[in-house]
């Protein structure tokens, strides 16, 4: 039996799983494949507009917003590359690792193939100590100040840097001894060789340092808090309605820090192969019908990041500081490459 099968049998035991006939999971579970396709062209012509905005109009606002466009747009694509792993993006499984690795993992800096059996782990052990992503969930409540310092490193760069590091160690260190890394590495050249023959064919070559300038910057800080809205603080780790977060999120929101519906977390938990263009009618459903009365669901993003900010500061704040700036080395986590376990 497949882990997707075992998750739904499992899941079909709970109790909220009385919230839904037998029919309606049949039709949450139903891939459209043109609503994929949309949703990485919406991505990337996202991308490509706010590119195009900088051409037009080059000045610091205008780059400013597009490095926060383009930096929630290769979350966007982490999201889809996840939902690749998930085999829920496309009906066919050839199309789906394609597209999910070509047109999704690879443009940044990703690989959905060593990715996809990690990701399954933390969906079997969600919460427990041998959760690969319970790094992400421990440090919290933390002080205003340090998360003031995580924002920093991120915006400024250094978080980006550790990110980078990272995926060459993964890939291109590894290039001459690992088949898989070789792959990874060609796919990720390939594809960045792409875009940026693309902007030097429109006569912007430049363009491309917002590509990387996002990655390295605004992509990790809108990375930082997707990890804490879908599990930090929550509430039971042995519930599956309270180990996992669902953020109800606006439109600026869904636009700056929550693309393709990553913020309905929890029902991606409770039906983990439910295309992620079904999650709100799922949460609309399970809500409705009171299915998600104590659930971990929070309004908006600034609601759960208040309660991840609320440590009182100790006396020894100087001290506090300077363990803090000692960034660690990180994991790769759901997915994505997860901002460092700094406390």
């Amino acid at each position: 039996m497949t882990a997707s099968a075992t998750g739904i049998d499992e899941n079909l035991k709970s109790g909220w799983r009385q919230a839904l006939s037998r029919e309606e999971v049949r039709e949450l579970l139903v891939m459209r494949d043109f609503r994929s396709w949309l949703s990485i062209a919406l991505d990337w012509a996202l991308v490509f507009g706010a590119m195009a905005m900088v051409a037009a109009w080059p000045n610091p606002l205008t780059i400013l917003l597009a490095l926060f466009v383009i930096g929630a747009r290769q979350l966007g694509f982490a999201v889809l590359m996840h939902e690749a792993s998930h085999r829920s993006l496309f009906s066919d499984r050839r199309v789906n690792d394609w597209a999910g690795n070509w047109l999704c993992a690879y443009p940044v800096w990703s690989d959905l193939r060593p990715y996809r059996p990690y990701h399954l782990k933390h969906h079997a052990k969600t919460g427990s100590a041998e959760d690969p992503d319970i790094g992400l969930v421990r440090p919290f409540p933390i002080t205003r100040e340090s998360f003031a310092r995580k924002a920093w490193r991120d915006l400024s760069g250094q978080t980006g840097r550790k990110f980078a590091r990272g995926a060459w160690a993964r890939t291109f260190a590894r290039y001459r001894v690992d088949p898989a890394a070789r792959s990874g590495a060609q796919g990720v050249a390939v594809t960045n060789l792409i875009l940026f023959g693309i902007l030097t064919a429109a006569g912007h070559p430049w363009l491309y340092l917002l590509w990387v300038g996002a990655w390295l910057t605004t992509n990790t800080l809108v990375t930082r808090i997707r990890s804490i809205a879908e599990h930090a603080l929550t509430p039971d780790p042995n519930d599956p309605l309270r180990n996992t977060r669902t953020t109800v999120a606006r439109w600026w929101e869904r636009l700056f820090l929550a693309p393709n519906r990553v913020n309905y977390h929890l029902e991606h938990h409770l039906l983990m192969t439910v295309p992620h263009y079904n999650l709100p009618r799922m949460h609309r459903l399970l809500r409705e019908r009171g299915a998600l009365e104590t659930a971990a669901v929070d309004a908006g993003y600034w609601t759960v990041l208040s309660r991840a900010m609320s440590k009182r500061p100790s006396s020894s704040s100087s001290a506090a500081a300077a363990v803090d700036d000692e960034t660690p080395d990180f994991p790769q986590v759901n997915g994505f490459l997860a901002p460092p376990d700094d406390a």
